[in-house]
C-alpha cells in the first residue's frame, strides 16, 4: 500500500514539476507581451480545458509532460493578422532567451526550494541507537557462528535476556550513539560483565551480559585477528533526521547541491557506458533510472522501515534530483530541446555580429530550420529509443533500494 502511495506521490510531485517548467515559459512570455494562446498539463485528447482571457488552459490524457503554446515560435509558423508584433520570433534575442531559458531555471529553482526546506524543515540524517536484529544459538571464532562450530559457547546474548528489535541506548550507563559504538564496546569487554540499557515496546530495561572471548578479524585492519568479546548478536543501523543550526543547514544545503551536481556530471560521462549493462546483473544501482524507476524506488522509500523524517528527506532528494537533471539535461544545445532552440538563435546572433563587422547592413539572417528537421528527428528518435530501453529495464531489471 506504501509502495503505490510512493508512486503516487513521485508522480504528482513529476506533473507538478512539468505545470511549474511551462509557467516559466508562459509567465515570462507573457511578461513580455507575447501571445500565449494555451498552457495544458499532458499531451493527446483533452480531458478539461477553460478559458480564461485569450489563453486556453487544460489538462489532457496522457500525463507524460505538458506544454505551452506560444504564437510565432518560428518565423515558418503562421501567425493571424494583429498579432505579428506578439509573435515569439519577432522578439528581441535576448527576450526569447529568457522564455526559451525559463522552463529550465524553474527546475534549477525546484530543486534548491526542496532543498533549503530538506535542510531546515528536516535536517540531515544521523545514525541513532541501534536495534539488534536477531540472536545467535552460540559465538565461536571464525565466520561459523552454529553451535557445531569449535570452541562454540552459548550465545551470552540469548542467555541474558536479549531479545531481536531491542534497541540498546547505553552500556555500563554511557549512551550509544550508534551501531560502531556498541560494536566496539562489546568487542572491547571479553570476559567483563556489560551493563545493557534497552528500549523494548517503548520501555527501558537493563540486562547484564559478559561477552565471550572469540577470535574475529580487526576492525582497523581485516587482514590482522584479535581476541575480542561476542554476545551472539547481529547489529541493524538506525536511522533518524536530526535539525540543524542556521548555519549548519545552509552548509549541509550546498553539500547537497553539491553532491547533486557531481552526480549529474558523472551519469553524463563515467555513467554512459553503464547503458549497455541495464539488462545484465552487473547494472550499476548509481546510473541510468527512468520516470518508472524512479516512481517504483520512491515507492520502496516511503515504504521502507525508516522513520517519517528519513521517508521524507529520502523522497525530497529524489525529486530535488531529478529536477535539477532534468533542467541540465533540457539545456542540452539539442533541437528540440530549449538548450537547441537558445544555441539556433545564439547562432544567428554571432553570424549577424561577424557580418556586420564586415559591412553587413541587411535585415538578421534567420537559420532555416528545415534544414535542421533530419537532425532534430534524428534526435528525437534516440531520445525515444533511449527513453524505452530504460523503461524495458527499469522493469526487467529494476535497482532496488539496499535492506
Amino acid at each position: 500500500m506504501l509502495t503505490a502511495v510512493g508512486i503516487v506521490a513521485f508522480v504528482v510531485a513529476l506533473l507538478t514539476s512539468v505545470m511549474i517548467h511551462e509557467g516559466g515559459h508562459f509567465f515570462t512570455a507573457r511578461r513580455y507581451g507575447m501571445k500565449a494562446t494555451q498552457f495544458f498539463v499532458g499531451f493527446g485528447p483533452t480531458l478539461w480545458s477553460t478559458r480564461r482571457g485569450e489563453t486556453e488552459y487544460g489538462v489532457k490524457a496522457i500525463p507524460a509532460g505538458g506544454f505551452v503554446k506560444i504564437i510565432g515560435m518560428t518565423p515558418l509558423e503562421e501567425v493571424e493578422p494583429g498579432d505579428e508584433d506578439r509573435a515569439f520570433f519577432r522578439q528581441p534575442a535576448g527576450r526569447r532567451t529568457v522564455v526559451l531559458a525559463a522552463g529550465s531555471f524553474m527546475h534549477f529553482v525546484i530543486a534548491i526550494v526542496l532543498v533549503l526546506i530538506s535542510s531546515f524543515a528536516i535536517g540531515r540524517v544521523v545514525e541513532s541507537s541501534p536495534a539488534l536484529a536477531k540472536t545467535s544459538d552460540c559465538v565461536a571464532s571464525g565466520d561459523t557462528q552454529t553451535c557445531t562450530a569449535t570452541g562454540a559457547v552459548p550465545a551470552p546474548a540469548k542467555a541474558a535476556g536479549v531479545r531481536p528489535g531491542d534497541v540498546v541506548v547505553a552500556v555500563n550507563g554511557t549512551k550509544v550513539k550508534d551501531g560502531e559504538a556498541f560494536v566496539r564496546a562489546v568487542r572491547g569487554s571479553a570476559g567483563k560483565q556489560l551493563t545493557l540499557t534497552v528500549l523494548r515496546d517503548g520501555t527501558r530495561q537493563q540486562l547484564t551480559v559478559t561477552p565471550a572471548a572469540v577470535d574475529r578479524p580487526s576492525l582497523d585492519d581485516p587482514k590482522k585477528t584479535e581476541r575480542v568479546g561476542a554476545i551472539g548478536v547481529t547489529v541493524q543501523r538506525r536511522l533518524v533526521t536530526e535539525r540543524q543550526g542556521v548555519i549548519q543547514s545552509f552548509q549541509d544545503s550546498g553539500s547537497t547541491l553539491g553532491l547533486i551536481v557531481k552526480s549529474i556530471g558523472t551519469t553524463l560521462t563515467d555513467k554512459l557506458g553503464t547503458i549497455t549493462t541495464l539488462y545484465t546483473p552487473q547494472r550499476d544501482p548509481e546510473g541510468f533510472v527512468g520516470p518508472y524507476g524512479a516512481g517504483r524506488i520512491s515507492g520502496e522509500v516511503l515504504a521502507s522501515h525508516e522513520t517519517a523524517g528519513v521517508k521524507l528527506l529520502t523522497f525530497l532528494g529524489i525529486i530535488a534530483g531529478l529536477n535539477f537533471f532534468v533542467g541540465v539535461f533540457n539545456l542540452l544545445p539539442l533541437l528540440p530541446l530549449d538548450g537547441g532552440h537558445i544555441a539556433v538563435l545564439l547562432f544567428e546572433q554571432a553570424r549577424d555580429r561577424i557580418r556586420r563587422a564586415f559591412g553587413y547592413v541587411g535585415e538578421l539572417q534567420r537559420v532555416d530550420l528545415t534544414k535542421l528537421m533530419p537532425l532534430t528527428y534524428a534526435v528525437v528518435v534516440a531520445f525515444i529509443g533511449l527513453t524505452v530501453w530504460i523503461l524495458g529495464a527499469d522493469i526487467v531489471n529494476p535497482v532496488r533500494l539496499p535492506q
